[in-house]
């Protein structure tokens, strides 16, 4: 934990990669995949464990860099990377996950549509 003298928020941070089996797999499966995964986010929104979630686009300094991240608020990275676990797009192996906390001042994000999303 930082020593700082202001407050600060914690959520946990989940990053995707590209996953062992991606670039084997048929693109019709891809396809597939992703539209699990879409779902399957979506389906985390909406029971509140994830507030934001998207892609990352443009190159990266690394040979796979992340190509998804988003923020949830559980109180527990374990809870979090379980399910994220059960995405079928990372039980696939399309993507790998990775989830750590991240810490940011008190009231520095807010999430107007965490509570809208249907």
């Amino acid at each position: 934990m930082p020593q700082v003298d202001f407050a600060l928020d914690t959520y946990e941070c989940i990053v995707l990669y590209p996953g062992p089996a991606g670039r084997a797999l048929p693109a019709e499966t891809v396809q597939r995949l992703q539209a699990e995964h879409t779902e399957h986010m979506r389906a985390l929104q909406r029971r509140g464990i994830v507030l934001v979630a998207g892609s990352i686009d443009g190159p990266g300094r690394e040979s796979d860099p992340p190509i998804g991240f988003g923020l949830a608020r559980t109180g527990s990275v374990d809870d979090v990377r379980s399910v994220m676990e059960a995405d079928p797009a990372v039980q696939a192996g399309l993507y790998a996950v990775d989830v750590m906390t991240f810490l940011c001042p008190a009231g520095s994000v807010e999430f107007p549509l965490a509570r809208t999303q249907s």
